[in-house]
């Protein structure tokens, strides 16, 4: 089986051996190479037990920035990262944009909603998750996904 690093492409960088940084754009390919790149870094990490939860968090982050941090820009100009780091007990999957906009938590009742619920997946599926503002312009949203369990919740 090839080694991770062939798969890595010019936008994805392994910071160290516990961080690890992907440019995204907004495309269906973009979103595609952002899954590829969690699986692929979680399985480099031994971190298979998390890999289905740590899709759908990095997924519902990716597409909240490209949706709503860059509405009117071309899905191939979107300058957002995917940055995946390994603590201790933890796995972080953040996600920049250059938007000052706080991500919205939606508080609706009407679970049939199509859209409006990544935030609520996002929130079941981490221990903690939130929103940090970037200096000078932009914010990160995270969410941290324990790692020592057999399941991840």
């Amino acid at each position: 089986m090839p080694s991770p690093a062939q798969f890595r492409s010019p936008e994805s960088v392994r910071d160290s051996s516990r961080t690890a940084t992907l440019h995204l754009t907004g495309s269906r390919e973009g979103f595609a190479r952002a899954r590829d790149f969690t699986h692929r870094t979680l399985d480099d990490w031994s971190l298979d037990h998390c890999t289905d939860d740590a899709l759908t968090v990095v997924t519902e982050l990716a597409a909240n920035a490209v949706l709503h941090a860059l509405p009117d820009r071309p899905a191939d100009d979107a300058d957002v990262r995917l940055r995946l780091t390994l603590r201790r007990s933890h796995l972080v999957c953040a996600v920049t944009d250059p938007s000052d906009e706080p991500p919205v938590y939606p508080h609706t009742a009407d679970s049939l909603l199509e859209h409006g619920r990544g935030l609520h997946i996002v929130e079941a599926l981490s221990e903690h998750w939130g929103w940090t503002r970037r200096s000078p312009v932009g914010k990160t949203v995270w969410a941290m996904l324990p790692t020592r369990f057999h399941t991840c919740p």
